[in-house]
């Protein structure tokens, strides 16, 4: 894990951010300020905004009201084509992999670059083998999404976020529905991108347990806000009741699975 933190520069900033659906608030002026080559984990109870929030970091949503800067530049306002510049600056691992059925795990991974990157096709090949080496899927080039178990799957759309080097990753859920081995490897690849990459991340996560392995510093969300925030040591010690229920209640249901 990242060390002094505190010394880095804001690669994030979000001020009085605000979100709802019709009568549901979702996001009711967040505030979060995340480091340049820190790894944030993002938790909370299901359906309290989390995946909202990386939807409207990445774009994919506009919020109501507030401001989400990326490296100084507010993205709220900014039309498509200027907010996919700043979007070549990130990947998005989502939940599900979200990998294209009909292409080759290699085509997959490749298909950021054919749209972004102009390379021969020597390069683009050995660029895509490189990706899939770094999360130990290049014995899979040829296969279908298919043909592979779930934690394979996010490993491919891991490699296929990383392909444009981005600075920041967002993660939604990436050890959701896999096997403790498999959650365990993800987390370990997180790490290891930290390591390797100091790329900044952004984890929704559930699995408290495995966010441990990976986080940094963690922020814990409820009724549209950060609540909590801090290592686990400083959420461990702090006496609001919802942290220490979250906190308890998920490891109960870690052990009872």
């Amino acid at each position: 894990m990242s060390e002094a933190l505190t010394v880095r520069k804001p690669c994030i900033e979000v001020k009085d951010l605000h979100k709802a659906f019709g009568p549901q608030k979702v996001l009711d002026g967040l505030n979060l300020q995340v480091s340049s080559a820190e790894t944030l984990a993002v938790l909370g109870r299901s359906g309290i905004g989390k995946s909202v929030l990386l939807k409207l970091l990445i774009g994919i949503q506009k919020p109501d009201s507030g401001s989400i800067r990326i490296d100084d530049t507010d993205i709220a306002g900014l039309d498509e084509r200027a907010l996919n510049e700043i979007r070549k600056k990130m990947g998005f691992l989502f939940q599900n992999a979200a990998l294209y059925d009909s292409l080759t795990v290699g085509e997959n991974v490749a298909f950021p670059l054919q749209r972004h990157a102009k390379m021969p096709d020597a390069e683009l090949t050995n660029k895509v083998r490189a990706l899939l080496t770094s999360v130990g899927m290049e014995k899979a080039i040829a296969k279908l999404p298919s043909e592979l178990s779930g934690g394979m799957q996010k490993r491919v759309g891991l490699a296929r976020a990383l392909a444009l080097d981005p600075k920041i990753l967002l993660f939604d859920e990436p050890t959701a529905g896999l096997d403790p081995i498999s959650a365990a490897e993800i987390g370990a690849l997180i790490v290891d991108l930290n390591k390797k990459r100091n790329i900044t991340s952004i984890v929704v996560a559930h699995d408290v347990r495995g966010a441990r392995t990976f986080a940094d510093r963690v922020v814990l969300l409820n009724d549209g806000r950060i609540i909590a925030e801090g290592t686990f040591d400083d959420l461990e010690k702090n006496r609001d009741p919802f942290v220490q229920q979250f906190l308890g209640d998920t490891s109960r249901e870690k052990i009872a699975a």
